[in-house]
């Protein structure tokens, strides 16, 4: 039998909302406790130079989470490493079950669990991710003035990455394995229209090529759909903008969800449908998928968590 644990508060990842959501449940006395999960730090742990976290002109992603974790610890927030397996919430106590056997009881429950980039799964993405492959434009898009990057994509993402992307590059080039995109048509009508970006159509990548002492991404090998040639073009960024997904696996089946997974909340909260369960960050935000909002939506689930606790006292 593995071990009991109960708490007031069990925050559910580690990412800017879970470990901010920390800081507020624990000067609220709650004595919260918060289990990381399976990528402590979350999204930012894959990224090299933040440079739009307030008071920092510039941090690393990594050494970013380190600091948010240190200061949850102090404020007195239990930090555990565990990945959660199971989690019911059909009844209170919450009950959630971690990969170490560790059994969780908890009166309320803040999701801050995130979401995922979509990958393509090609081993030299995986070799160059944080080096000259993102899947954030607004978080790394600013690396590239004057710079030559590939976008690869056909859906609203890769239309307003693209755009977002030619206020600092010297040219996009959009791939897309169809000669249509899936972007709403306002979109398709801007990235037209504007004299840096070149669609490709018909084309997939096919590899991403670069150097590796330093790690430097160079240009990208792209292969026609219908005939199998091979082009290689010049490019210093490579943005994956096939989609993000939520990190929903937890409470798919029991939570209210939209657009694809995302968690609903009450607007103007971090409320779901079920009471003394609250979302916070990227796992229910598909717009902004910023650190800063994660943040300050994870300030919102320990205020909203402290409320509705006091009320059912």
């Amino acid at each position: 039998m593995g071990e009991a644990r109960h708490t007031r508060v069990l925050i559910i990842g580690s990412g800017p909302a879970g470990y901010t959501a920390g800081v507020y449940a624990s000067r609220a006395m709650l004595d919260p406790i918060l289990v990381q999960g399976i990528e402590p730090g979350g999204q930012l742990t894959t990224t090299t130079e933040v440079e739009n976290w307030p008071g920092d002109t510039e941090v690393q992603g990594p050494d970013l989470m380190v600091r948010m974790e240190a200061h949850t610890k102090a404020m007195g927030c239990e930090v555990i490493g565990d990945i959660m397996t199971d989690l019911d919430l059909s009844k209170r106590p919450f009950t959630a079950t971690g990969d170490s056997g560790t059994t969780y009881t908890a009166d309320a429950v803040i999701l801050a669990t995130g979401a995922r980039a979509k990958w393509l799964g090609l081993p030299s993405e995986e070799a160059f991710k944080g080096f000259g492959v993102s899947a954030c434009a607004t978080c790394d898009g600013f690396f590239y003035r004057g710079q030559e990057i590939v976008v690869i994509g056909g859906g609203n993402t890769a239309v307003e990455e693209a755009l977002f992307l030619t206020n600092f590059a010297s040219k996009v080039t959009l791939i897309h394995r169809r000669d249509e995109l899936r972007a709403e048509k306002i979109l398709q009508d801007r990235l037209m229209k504007n004299p840096k970006i070149e669609p490709l159509w018909f084309h997939t990548l096919d590899e991403v090529v670069g150097t590796d002492m330093p790690k430097d991404v160079e240009a990208v090998r792209v292969r026609h759909v219908d005939t199998g040639e091979v082009t290689e073009i010049p490019a210093k960024g490579v943005f994956i903008a096939i989609g993000h997904a939520p990190a929903n696996e937890l409470v798919k089946d029991q939570l209210e969800t939209y657009m694809g997974g995302y968690v609903k909340v009450i607007p103007g909260t971090t409320e779901t449908s079920v009471p003394g369960v609250f979302a916070a960050g990227d796992i229910t935000d598909p717009v902004y998928r910023q650190a800063v909002t994660s943040a300050g939506m994870g300030c919102m689930a320990a205020l909203d968590a402290e409320r509705w606790l006091a009320e059912q006292e």
